[in-house]
């Protein structure tokens, strides 16, 4: 019977990784009287639109799937208004109706697209999950679960490729993170240096199962490591403190570092979409984050710190509900696509 050799491998031992460098830890934003009004605005706006959506699904005016962003309006305002939108491309999943508001597209053609109409960004055939802009640079929009983070690092690998400065930012949620396309993503990303920040909004629950349930390693933003991607771990319901860490996230890209990883931590208030009833969480639980985190209640009382009034901030809300109830009236009275637009866009050219 062989033996086993005991002589010692020829090879030396493999040198010590070096210390890699990393991101500055993220300040908060120091935000204007102004700045934060825009915030503001743009967070409620999310709110109003959200809530008006769920009426119109409660009335049949909406069909198939529809999910709410409403609690995680931060997590969208605060990172892109860090980004050039003129030069930056955004993606993300099925949960997508804030990011596009966030990106200053028309609510009108958002909420068209919503109950199927001519007039929707995607001329009604895209609906909730699946909405699309090249025009404003915003990709979708995609219903399976995590698609959205390879092609978001194809979109900065197309950054990269035309030299044009642009960044990619690829939105994930906490149950995606587990999607074995995400670390081929991470991988690729990280040996080509591309301009991509990959954001998990960890919301909590994924589908109906806590993170915590679901996840060996429930601390999302060090997902990376194994790639040599840093990440951050960001508090998603303070708007100034997300945009201070997409601050240092677009930095880090710009300066040719290669991506970078950001983890919300965040909370929806509503089921995963509008027929999930949540009863795997308490309304206890739901109310307390309300109470204690709300992210635009958070914003109302920095602004009242800052003079403020209340009756200027109501002003914004009705001026805010008008825009909505008129985004939905254009909605409800724009006419449906004709039979004959099922046969555009099926392929890009012929074959």
């Amino acid at each position: 019977m062989a033996r086993a050799s005991t002589a010692k491998s020829s090879k030396s031992a493999p040198a010590p990784i070096p210390n890699r460098e990393r991101p500055g830890e993220p300040e908060r934003y120091k935000a204007s009287k102004e700045e934060l009004l825009q915030f503001y605005r743009d967070m409620l706006l999310i709110r109003r639109f959200e809530e008006k959506a769920g009426q119109l699904y409660g009335l049949g005016l909406i069909g198939g799937f529809c999910h709410l962003y409403i609690g995680q309006e931060a997590v969208a305002v605060g990172l892109q208004s860090a980004l050039n939108g003129d030069t930056d491309s955004v993606i993300t999943g099925y949960r997508d109706h804030g990011h596009m508001l966030a990106y200053g597209i028309d609510p009108k053609v958002i909420m068209a697209e919503l109950t199927g109409r001519e007039a929707g960004i995607s001329r009604g055939k895209g609906g909730s999950m699946h909405m699309f802009s090249v025009e404003h640079k915003f990709y979708g929009g995609h219903g399976i679960v995590g698609a959205q983070v390879s092609l978001g690092t194809g979109l900065a690998f197309k950054h990269k490729y035309s030299r044009d400065g642009g960044v990619a930012m690829a939105y994930f949620g906490d149950g995606a993170a587990n999607q074995g396309q995400v670390y081929e993503s991470f991988n690729m990303a990280e040996l080509w240096k591309l301009p991509i920040i990959f954001v998990i909004e960890n919301n909590q629950y994924a589908m109906g199962t806590s993170v915590n349930r679901a996840s060996a390693e429930d601390q999302l933003y060090r997902r990376g490591e194994s790639f040599r991607i840093p990440g951050l771990q960001v508090d998603g319901m303070d708007v100034l403190a997300v945009r201070g860490a997409a601050e240092e996230a677009v930095k880090w890209v710009r300066a040719g570092k290669g991506p970078i990883l950001l983890e919300l931590k965040t909370y929806r208030y509503r089921g995963h979409s509008m027929s999930d009833p949540a009863k795997y969480r308490s309304r206890d639980e739901v109310q307390a984050v309300r109470d204690k985190s709300d992210p635009i209640e958070h914003a109302k009382r920095e602004l009242e710190a800052l003079g403020v009034s209340e009756d200027a901030l109501k002003d914004i809300d009705k001026e805010i509900r008008k825009q909505v109830s008129e985004a939905a009236d254009f909605a409800e009275t724009s006419p449906e696509p004709e039979i004959s637009e099922l046969y555009t866009d099926v392929l890009v050219d012929q074959y």
